[in-house]
């Protein structure tokens, strides 16, 4: 099948990688300098649904894949449909569970979703009422727009809330939501409008700093499978979390087709939600699918074409770490186009112990990749162990060098501490 993957990260190169092992003919829209070694990598512009459309039109995929949250926001999908493409992603309705945390707030409490206390501004005076009447707590605040998973503070200090604050408001909605302590869990739910199923859970790693200090990142790495994701833990999420959302959205008229994402806190009270995403979770995806056994595509189109119930996708038994690399200054400013040595990674991965998986990389008019954003590679190690599986991570992500390239130390430790 020729299947098209539409985006150009780490994530996306995960999915053509996993399209093209199954066999199948992988296009990436317009892909990166990684992609380009597993699938076609065709001329579009990823946020721009008629954009987008027009290289669908000329390449003919029989299945297009929504990688990124902005496209799905923006009507890609509906516009896909228009055309009668065959497409893996939420319209733009139901995209707005990610797009409007303010709208899915509401929706996971109409449905008796456990979710984590929250309030809404629209101004600053009622804002900074707030804060005085609580100073001295820990609170989260939320930008209520797509903010590339860094528009979260966590924090105690009043001048670093109402800073942050008082930015959000000056053209979005704010949330502030009470401090869950816990460990978060990433599940997936593929669906295709009226049946789903849920893949196995992983963890991101959200905080730039050792110990998840730090500022918030787009996610500095993720594991899979997660030890206190047990078969319980997950029983009680769908039964608490997972199944209301899904019953609440066919009530409501939203047939949902594609991945949901759902953040959980697993906390002593139970399972709290954290917020949805629509699409598969980055840098979640680059440890997930690599351990699937069974052809993605037959999930993936089993989803878009209505027919995934009973459907069974098999998983291998090992472990997977990926690490993220980052470019100096991440999440602040950073630098682009840093010039990357790649030939001790690629013999790591000829080898067979590591994957690496590119993000906004592109080649340079003398053949060498060169840097494009914040978060330039995922490093991902398998083994039958997590020490294996972590110590090839590692491996892969000393081997990738460029100017002030870093990572984090302790991707799944606290996970896997005294294991």
């Amino acid at each position: 099948m020729k299947v098209a993957v539409v985006g150009s990260g780490a994530r996306e190169h995960a999915l053509c990688a996993a399209i093209a092992k199954a066999g199948h003919d992988a296009l990436c829209l317009p892909g990166n300098a990684g992609t380009a070694s597993v699938a076609r990598n065709v001329a579009a512009e990823a946020e721009d649904p008629a954009s987008v459309v027009a290289a669908c039109r000329a390449a003919k995929p029989e299945l297009v894949v929504v990688g990124p949250e902005v496209p799905l926001a923006a009507g890609l999908v509906d516009a896909l449909d228009a055309e009668g493409f065959q497409s893996f992603g939420p319209k733009k309705a139901a995209a707005a569970l990610e797009s409007s945390k303010s709208f899915s707030r509401a929706f996971s409490e109409r449905w008796g979703v456990p979710c984590a206390a929250t309030a809404r501004f629209a101004e600053a005076s009622a804002f900074r009422r707030f804060l005085s009447e609580r100073r001295g707590e820990t609170l989260v605040l939320k930008k209520s727009g797509l903010a590339a998973g860094k528009g979260v503070l966590v924090s105690d200090d009043r001048s670093e809330l109402e800073s942050f604050g008082l930015s959000v408001l000056e053209n979005d909605e704010l949330l502030i939501e009470e401090f869950l302590k816990g460990r978060e869990i990433s599940v997936f739910g593929v669906s295709d409008g009226k049946d789903y199923i849920l893949l196995p859970a992983c963890a991101d790693h959200k905080k730039s700093g050792q110990g998840d200090t730090g500022k918030n990142t787009g996610g500095m790495g993720a594991i899979c499978p997660v030890p206190y994701a047990d078969a319980a833990a997950m029983a009680r999420i769908e039964r608490e979390i997972v199944e209301p959302s899904y019953r609440g959205m066919a009530a409501e008229g939203i047939a949902y087709r594609g991945v949901l994402f759902f953040g959980v806190m697993a906390t002593e009270r139970g399972p709290r939600l954290l917020e949805y995403n629509v699409r598969f979770g980055d840098p979640e995806t680059q440890s997930l699918f690599p351990l699937m056994t069974s052809d993605p595509v037959e999930l993936l189109a089993a989803a878009a074409r209505g027919g995934i119930s009973g459907f069974k996708p098999s998983f291998s038994k090992d472990y997977a770490c990926g690490v993220v690399i980052a470019a100096p200054g991440y999440p602040d400013a950073y630098p682009k186009d840093i010039p990357v040595d790649l030939k001790e990674a690629a013999a790591l991965e000829n080898a067979g112990t590591a994957r690496l998986f590119h993000a906004s990389t592109r080649t340079g008019p003398d053949g060498a990749v060169l840097t494009g954003g914040g978060r330039c590679f995922t490093a991902v190690g398998l083994g039958p162990t997590w020490p294996e599986a972590r110590d090839r991570a590692y491996a892969m992500a000393a081997a990738v060098r460029f100017e002030g390239a870093w990572f984090r130390p302790d991707i799944g430790a606290a996970a896997f501490s005294g294991r």
